[in-house]
């Protein structure tokens, strides 16, 4: 029973939902004035770039024998996977966010290519960081500062986000997917890019 419910952890807090989590957050918190319109389109545009293309570029992927699972057990099956998941990052940064309009979402995407990055060059050095870890750390860090940004009383999400990050390192260790090692960097490459980022615009 908790073997399902650990797995099932890993599942439902998988790191592809975990942008446009952060993306539906900031649009549900924001005291802006946007256009519905507007919103909708850039979730949409989001969650195809993100979400969408990553799972057939996955498919595409193990047709042609580059990955094995989407677990991507190895530091040789995350390369390309890692390296297509910037481009797609860049991609929403320089085409879908515009500074000046959606200056926390842009930092926001800008931290998460830079931890995708960072874990690229792990990879290389056939060190397997924890990506669930990275992007729950990473989403973590990004509700923080939007709750200082925007003088707003999250506690209630904040805990619950705690509870989350800790039962996905549960997860993970529980499946053997990861080691206490991995985990931890995982959440440092997750968080501090956030951290760092978070001087040009809080």
């Amino acid at each position: 029973m908790m073997h399902h419910i650990l797995k099932s952890v890993s599942i439902i807090f998988h790191p592809l939902l975990m942008p446009i989590a952060g993306v539906i957050f900031y649009f549900t918190k924001s005291p802006r004035f946007l256009d519905e319109d507007v919103i909708w389109a850039k979730l949409i545009s989001i969650s195809i770039l993100t979400l969408i293309l990553p799972i057939l570029m996955y498919f595409l992927l193990k047709i042609l024998g580059l990955v094995k699972s989407i677990n991507l057990e190895t530091t040789k099956e995350r390369i390309i996977p890692l390296f297509l998941n910037a481009l797609v990052i860049f991609i929403v940064i320089r085409r879908i966010l515009n500074p000046s309009q959606y200056i926390e979402l842009y930092y926001f995407f800008v931290g998460i290519l830079i931890s995708t990055l960072a874990c690229l060059i792990l990879a290389f050095f056939k060190f397997k960081a924890s990506i669930h870890m990275i992007a729950i750390a990473g989403v973590f860090m990004f509700f923080i500062a939007l709750s200082i940004h925007f003088s707003i009383n999250i506690n209630g999400t904040l805990a619950l986000m705690c509870i989350i990050t800790g039962a996905t390192a549960t997860s993970r260790l529980h499946l053997n997917a990861h080691t206490y090692q991995e985990l931890i960097m995982g959440i440092i490459v997750g968080m501090f890019p956030q951290l760092i980022l978070v001087t040009y615009w809080l």
